[in-house]
């Protein structure tokens, strides 16, 4: 049973250009109970359809999509363009599967060899398994990863309008935060953005000043994730730290603090901006609180000049180089044992995007970073039960050219 549908529901043309670019002979798109999010959002499909039956999408890179789906969920990919075929039993579907892909012997899936980039594996080891085995000749599977940063992680000029629009509002917001945490430590008028807010004389919280960020970029017409973060002293050394009521530290002077902030406009595709910045209240930085400051500061912009100078030459560069340049500074210095996550993330819609990320550590992330994407630089080092620092800014990557967005930190903030 064959029907063919016209509605195009994705940039086909784009998609089979990049196939070709690659090499690859076809992209297969599986899904079954909504376990593969990117390709929902790659082929533009509903979300929030409903789907017990697996369905298969095979886009070549030469002729029409085909798709395969269940009898008793036959409308499911009807938005996107192609021939549809459907089955019922198991046999039924290994048949036409086989069918779908014939003539594609190099065929791209969200699927990572041994899982080296996991926020693209979605496809669970038996399809991929039964996808290999189809034909004559086997077939060979290879990872979407590219592709999926192409279509995913690439922004348009406007939402890289939007990414800027909320730098704006958070960079000030974080100016007056600073200002903030000095007016209540003197116990001092609070500033104007704190209204609705509680001061307290001698000192706040951190979970206070979570609410006055919070408070703040609610007017501002921003949106985010969990969060944000307030970090004092040795809080300050949990990179995934965030206060509660109940755990809130608080904040006096001679205490080292950290500030870690994202939000993105509330509106339809708009892009994150991320930041973290650290200062010292009332008082000078130690000695060891400068120098790590400082080993942190130049392994960001090891990273940002490598990334740059990678663009100005049109020379290709993978998440994982990036990450090495700052982690080579931290590496010299003698702090790479506290250097413990990646050099940064990429940034969309999400906070957590999936185009590459700045990474050799936690994973070897070969993608490339490409133009018209977004992502964050943020090397940090740790000291349970002291301190800990990160600097972190976000580059927009264009055609010859990147740069950072927002405001950059040189020296601690004096509070």
């Amino acid at each position: 049973m064959t029907e063919t549908t016209s509605t195009r529901s994705l940039p086909l043309d784009e998609v089979q250009a990049a196939l070709r670019e690659k090499k690859f002979d076809g992209w297969l798109f599986y899904d079954h109970h909504h376990r593969d999010p990117l390709a929902y959002r790659i082929l533009s499909l509903d979300p929030g359809m409903h789907v017990t039956r697996r369905w298969f999408y095979f886009i070549p890179a030469e002729g029409e999509p085909r798709k395969l789906v269940h009898r008793i969920e036959a409308g499911r990919l009807d938005t996107l363009p192609g021939t549809k075929t459907v089955y019922s039993s198991w046999q039924e579907l290994e048949a036409r599967l086989e069918a779908l892909t014939a003539g594609a012997t190099k065929i791209a899936m969200q699927y990572s060899p041994r899982n080296a980039i996991m926020y693209v594996s979605m496809v669970d080891a038996g399809t991929v398994e039964l996808v290999r085995s189809l034909g004559r000749q086997d077939k060979q599977i290879v990872s979407s990863a590219d592709l999926v940063s192409r279509f995913e992680a690439v922004l348009t000029d406007e939402q890289i309008a939007t990414h800027y629009a909320a730098q704006q509002k958070i960079d000030a917001i974080l100016v007056a935060a600073w200002q903030e945490i000095a007016s209540r430590v003197r116990g001092g008028a609070t500033h104007p953005l704190a209204r609705g807010t509680q001061g307290f004389a001698g000192g706040t919280h951190e979970f206070q000043m979570v609410e006055f960020l919070s408070e703040a970029m609610r007017r501002e017409g921003l949106v985010w994730e969990h969060g944000p973060n307030v970090s004092a002293g040795p809080n300050s050394a949990d990179s995934h730290y965030e206060p509660t009521p109940a755990s809130s530290k608080p904040i006096r002077s001679s205490d080292f603090v950290l500030i870690d902030l994202w939000a993105r406009l509330d509106r339809p595709g708009s892009c994150y901006y991320d930041i973290t910045w650290t200062g010292v209240v009332g008082r000078e930085p130690t000695a060891k609180e400068q120098a790590i400051f400082e080993t942190v500061r130049n392994a960001r912009d090891a990273a940002i000049e490598a990334v740059k100078d990678a663009f100005a030459a049109q020379r290709p560069i993978a998440g994982w180089q990036a990450d090495d340049a700052a982690r080579a500074v931290i590496r010299e210095a003698g702090y790479a044992d506290w250097f413990t996550h990646r050099t940064g993330h990429n940034i969309g819609n999400e906070l957590h995007g999936n185009g590459a990320n700045l990474d050799n550590l936690e994973t070897h992330d070969e993608r490339l970073i490409l133009p018209q994407t977004c992502f964050s630089v943020e090397p940090g080092l740790y000291f349970p039960g002291e301190f800990g620092v990160r600097s972190e800014v976000d580059i927009i990557a264009r055609p010859g050219r990147a740069e950072v967005t927002g405001r950059v930190q040189t020296e601690l903030v004096r509070i």
